[in-house]
This record gives structure tokens, C-alpha cells and sequence, in this order.
């Protein structure tokens, strides 16, 4: 079985949750690919049982051109204690899904976001599992979010944390796989 995680980072903390996300798929994929979302060809999603996407919540939701480009910059206002990623200010998650093929599959969503409560921070992953729908995947299990502590870097705790998500969502997706193979 293959899965794929694709993400979107602009300071390293959801490049962490994706490689996190992928240690835990791997308890049942036999090949996980993790790719961040400029390198990603959407065209290979259809080789793949399992899609994970994740990103950023910028602004109440997924990243914009002009929320990237503001994180590059001013970094200082948005992770002081980190550094911008290579390639932070070019595609993101939500113009990648644009272009994503209508495919049936599974899939699963996750974000990053800020110290705060969802109310106030927003999600991108429930507008990320909306667009994975509307492309015919099925979603495994609800979205998930994991947050970053004030500086940018995770919150003690939060890699373990996706790192269990990531067998759940495998679990959760095998089982389905299984029961579609009958």
C-alpha cells in the first residue's frame, strides 16, 4: 500500500508534523512518500491509496499568496526563533488542491496553528478535507490540528502526538483498503 503526505511550511513546524505523520503511517504503508507541496506533482496522487495533506493556518484558514509573502517577509513578527523555509512564498496548499485530479481514494487533513483556541485561531485542515472531498477522496478520519507555541516551533508533545495520528490514520485507511479489496 502507498500513501502520500503533502505539505505546505513556512517555518518548519508542519514540515516536522508531516515527517512526524509519516513515521506513523508507516506502521502499516509499505511506502510513505513525504513531499512538500512545490515538489508535489498532483498527477502521482492517483498512484496513491492514501492521501495526507497539511499546512499552515494563516489568517483563519489555509495560506494565501499574500500570507506567505508576509511571513517572508517580516519572519520576525510571525516565528521569531525560526527560519523561513525554502520556498515558504511560492505554492501552497490551497492552489495545489486546485489542481488536484478527481480521483477515488482515501484521504486524511491536518494543520498547524497558533497557541489559542480554534474559535479564535481558525483551521486550515477543515477547508483542506473539504477540498480532498470535493476531488472524490473519502476522508478516514476528522481533520486534525497541532499547535505551535509562541517562537514557531511545536508545542512539547505535539510530534509524539502526530506521530499517533499518523498510526490512526493508517489503521483507520488499511482497514477500509481491506474492506474495498473484498
Amino acid at each position: 500500500m502507498k500513501a502520500m503526505v503533502v505539505y505546505e511550511s513556512m517555518f518548519g513546524a508542519t514540515h516536522e508534523v508531516a515527517a512526524a505523520v509519516a513515521e506513523g503511517l508507516r506502521a502499516r504503508f509499505d511506502v510513505v512518500d513525504v513531499v512538500p507541496v512545490a515538489g508535489a506533482d498532483s498527477a502521482r496522487t492517483v498512484e496513491v491509496d492514501l492521501l495526507v495533506v497539511g499546512g499552515p493556518t494563516h489568517a483563519h484558514g489555509m495560506s494565501r499568496p499574500s500570507t506567505r509573502q508576509a511571513a517572508v517577509e517580516h519572519p520576525d513578527k510571525y516565528a521569531p526563533a525560526q527560519q523561513v523555509e525554502l520556498g515558504a512564498d511560492g505554492i501552497g496548499v490551497r492552489e495545489w488542491l486546485e489542481g488536484l485530479p478527481f480521483t477515488k481514494g482515501f484521504a486524511a487533513a491536518f494543520d498547524t496553528r497558533g497557541d489559542a483556541p480554534a474559535m479564535l485561531t481558525g483551521r486550515a485542515s477543515s477547508r483542506i478535507s473539504h477540498r480532498l472531498r470535493r476531488a472524490g477522496r473519502t476522508i478516514v478520519v476528522p481533520a486534525e490540528s497541532f499547535v505551535v507555541a509562541k517562537g514557531g516551533a511545536l508545542r512539547f508533545g505535539e510530534h509524539d502526538r502526530a506521530v499517533a495520528w499518523g498510526r490512526t490514520v493508517a489503521a483507520v485507511a488499511s482497514s477500509e483498503l481491506a474492506g474495498h479489496a473484498l
